[in-house]
């Protein structure tokens, strides 16, 4: 299970970035992927997820109305599209996937189960300038 993040970057309080999460070596279809974001000092958080088997999604409050989701199995690509961004998205972003069968019926973020099921990015800094 490989994913690669790509697309952070550095923009002014308003503006917009989208990243990209591309994962290879697993059925993509068989997987819910999460975006999870960290900033200096600060815990680990999940900040939005999907699954590539029903489409549900899942975001965390903050980022609602702001962030959408999307999943392309035709190119193995989680997107999370940013806009209005603010000072406090500033963070370093990973993408994380872990299988619809040890997912359940739980709530789409449990970080936990990516923690100790699943299979992580190597992230992508998102800054944010006031």
């Amino acid at each position: 299970v490989q994913l690669v993040e790509s697309g952070g970057g550095t923009v002014q309080a308003g503006g917009s970035l989208r990243l990209s999460c591309a994962a290879s070596g697993f059925t993509f279809d068989d997987y819910v992927i999460g975006w999870f974001r960290q900033a200096p000092g600060k815990e680990r958080e999940g900040v939005s997820c999907i699954s590539s088997k029903d489409g549900s999604t899942d975001y965390e409050d903050s980022v609602q109305g702001r962030f959408t989701i999307a999943s392309d199995s035709a190119k193995n690509t989680v997107y999370l599209q940013m806009n209005n961004l603010k000072p406090e998205d500033t963070a370093i972003y990973y993408c994380a996937a872990v299988t619809t069968l040890i997912m359940g019926p739980r709530i789409l973020c449990s970080e936990q189960l990516y923690v100790d099921f699943g299979s992580w990015g190597q992230g992508t800094q998102v800054t944010v300038s006031s």
